[in-house]
């Protein structure tokens, strides 16, 4: 599954929605991702499961690239 990560790249500021930052992540569960990302100064928004049409239409941007988690 492919998820999308809203957030910002410091855990201590206020979140900004001018600052929201977005990346693609595979895995079997938001845990996973959460897991995959723990080790990042990130402040985590929202992990968001993408589907159908979603999906297609992010996978579209220029700037769509997916790590994996291993």
């Amino acid at each position: 599954m492919i998820f999308k990560v809203y957030y910002q790249e410091n855990r201590f500021e206020v979140p900004v929605r001018e600052n929201t930052q977005s990346l693609y992540v595979e895995a079997a569960s938001e845990r996973e991702v959460r897991n995959h990302l723990k080790d990042r100064n990130y402040n985590i928004e929202l992990v968001q499961l993408l589907e159908g049409n979603h999906l297609e239409y992010e996978q579209a941007s220029q700037n769509y690239e997916v790590e994996s988690v291993e």
